[in-house]
């Protein structure tokens, strides 16, 4: 009895590396987009727009666009100033849908409070929507029988196979991308959907919808607990797989998480922290140290779907470039 005891509470959950995953497919692009310049002439190209110089977005700007550089992606950077007017950012947008080197098309947000978001984003051709927001992209991902061109990218790292077989980031175009990378992670490790039970914590249209619909695409039976949702813990507990995208720090408890069920943190949210120089530390929607001691696997936040992001983004423009050059 001793033993087992010792065993049970000496138990660690495996750990998914999200940056050592990230790694591997920015590799494998990067070959991709030799191949195709070495046969073509020609490359992806990704065009990032931005309006305004918020710190956070020029900082995820800058990140995507070294990424660009480090997998042979030609960069189009369009840098717009705060006044800018919603017609005049509509009139760049359709310049770009037109310009054939540009393969994908990436608006930062979130934008000025006088233009409205929605309207730009269905301006961008859905053949180059690599952020996958476009409606007729998010209706084509809930139909059955039906393929979208590109999916959400954050959903897609949980698993991105399906195409072939958050506070501080939620207003990120980079969450999206992070839907594409959930499960691409699962597979990546080697975790089966078919047929588990898994339970998306969220239902924005950014992160827990999305995800719920490539889960369904997967074979999964999904269910989605939100804010009015009755007992969420005894939902929860019966998960096979978790996918957290609530927004709430550390909201899941160890208690709540079915032995051996894997665990995916899409929540990336800011608590004080007097040690640390910036003030703050960044936590997940689950208790990470109570879960790891009962979940099979589990991401870490950061470090876990966070790095997926921008591999999930840079595969789909390679894809788009794909359709087009190669035809």
């Amino acid at each position: 009895m001793e033993s087992s005891s010792s065993s049970s509470s000496d138990h660690q959950a495996t750990v998914i590396d999200g940056k050592a995953i990230a790694k591997t497919i920015r590799s494998e692009i990067a070959d991709e987009v030799r191949q195709l310049s070495q046969k073509h002439g020609k490359v992806p190209g990704l065009a990032v727009v931005i309006v305004g110089s918020r710190k956070d977005s020029q900082s995820y700007v800058s990140m995507k666009r070294k990424a660009c550089a480090e997998v042979g992606i030609q960069s189009f950077d369009v840098d717009l100033p705060e006044q800018i007017s919603e017609t005049e950012l509509i009139s760049k947008v359709h310049e770009l849908n037109a310009n054939p080197d540009v393969h994908g098309i990436l608006v930062q947000l979130p934008l000025p409070k006088h233009i409205n978001e929605e309207k730009v984003l269905t301006e961008i051709s859905l053949e180059k929507d690599v952020d996958g927001f476009h409606p007729l992209n998010i209706g084509k991902l809930a139909m059955k029988g039906r393929d979208p061109l590109f999916q959400p990218c954050t959903p897609k790292a949980i698993c991105f196979p399906l195409a072939t077989c958050c506070s501080i980031l939620c207003k990120s175009s980079l969450l999206f991308a992070l839907l594409c990378g959930c499960l691409e992670l699962l597979s990546r490790s080697g975790i089966s959907v078919k047929g588990k039970k898994a339970v998306v914590v969220g239902r924005s249209n950014i992160v827990g919808l999305p995800v719920s619909l490539l889960l369904l695409k997967a074979d999964a039976t999904v269910t989605i607990v939100h804010s009015r949702s009755n007992d969420p813990e005894s939902t929860i507990r019966e998960a096979d797989i978790i996918i957290a995208a609530a927004g709430q720090a550390m909201m899941i408890k160890g208690s709540w998480i079915k032995p051996g069920a894997v665990v995916i943190d899409v929540g990336t949210n800011a608590v004080d922290d007097p040690s640390k120089k910036s003030g703050y530390r960044l936590v997940g929607d689950v208790d990470f140290k109570e879960a790891s001691k009962v979940a099979g696997w589990i991401t870490p936040v950061p470090g876990g779907v966070g790095p997926m992001t921008v591999a999930m983004l840079l595969r789909n423009t390679l894809d788009g470039a794909k359709r087009v050059i190669e035809q």
